[in-house]
């Protein structure tokens, strides 16, 4: 394999850090400085010098507008999070989050996991909307991550795909790991992770389909990514390969891609519940339009 491409499997980076170490000399082979896109070969001795860690990102508490809480007791909190808001901090990520959310409401969440993570036991992409739940207690925080791991969670999507998925209703197992050539976005790869979407189209309109996902994985972009090598990428979804024209005849700046529902054992009692999101303003519009014009 490449330098880039081997020691990024190797180390868990990206292949964008892995070539700055390369080209910044902290990468050799047998004693020689290797390039990014030099061959490693089997019995060779290689080096390499890691960059400095990333100091933890703290949690600033900072209102979200139109953040809404469907539902709170001791143990969780399930909000409703709406576009433009990541879950947690992250390095680059300047905007609100739903943890800050939380702790600028005064809701105290789990301590448990990372920092500025704390509490999150699933994330939605900043550009994604609908239903998410976050661990108030430390039992909460520990029953449902094991509940995320056991695949024993219910997550319910919408989405309106560009195009008529064909058959209508079906499974798509196809393994994602990071894009081979861009870093900031996944694909379907032969070695990558399992990942598993279950689909059936709810109304076909006559540019898209709006379809009912039900996620048996919950790889990073699983839908985006799956429905892309389907080619019919979510619309709106510019970064994998949406229609630009249609995005903009329906208003949709963004990826249509709601989670709608969420169920699962509450960790306090092991009563089964379900929470709903409605859609919000933006992907509302984008429907109306095309059953105006179906």
């Amino acid at each position: 394999m490449r330098v880039d491409a081997g020691l990024a499997k190797l180390l868990g980076l990206s292949r964008t850090v892995v070539a700055a170490l390369a080209e910044s000399g902290e990468v050799s082979v047998d004693g020689q400085p290797a390039g990014k896109s030099d061959r490693l070969v089997a019995g060779t001795w290689l080096e390499v010098t890691l960059p400095e860690p990333d100091r933890p990102v703290e949690v600033e508490p900072l209102a979200v507008a139109g953040m809404t809480i469907l539902h709170e007791d001791d143990d969780i909190i399930v909000v409703d999070k709406p576009v433009g808001v990541a879950a947690h901090p992250s390095p680059g990520w300047t905007g609100p989050t739903v943890v800050g959310g939380l702790a600028a409401a005064g809701v105290r969440v789990s301590t448990s996991g990372a920092a500025e993570r704390q509490g999150v036991v699933h994330r939605l992409d900043v550009g994604t909307t609908g239903v998410m739940v976050v661990a108030k207690s430390e039992h909460a925080y520990t029953v449902l991550k094991r509940a995320f791991k056991e695949r024993t969670v219910d997550k319910g999507y919408h989405a309106l795909v560009q195009g008529h998925p064909d058959p209508s209703s079906g499974t798509i197992d196809a393994p994602i790991d990071r894009h081979p050539k861009h870093d900031y976005k996944f694909a379907v790869v032969a070695s990558g992770r399992p990942s598993v979407t279950h689909y059936q189209v709810l109304e076909a309109f006559r540019a898209a389909s709006l379809v009912d996902i039900q996620l048996e994985t919950g790889r990073t972009h699983q839908i985006r990514v799956h429905f892309a090598a389907l080619r019919h990428p979510c619309v709106g979804d510019l970064t994998y390969g949406a229609d630009p024209v249609l995005a903009k005849h329906l208003k949709v700046n963004r990826q249509w891609l709601h989670a709608r529902r969420l169920s699962f054992d509450h960790p306090a009692d092991g009563r089964r519940v379900e929470f709903v999101s409605e859609y919000p303003d933006d992907l509302r519009a984008a429907l109306e339009t095309l059953t105006a014009e179906s």
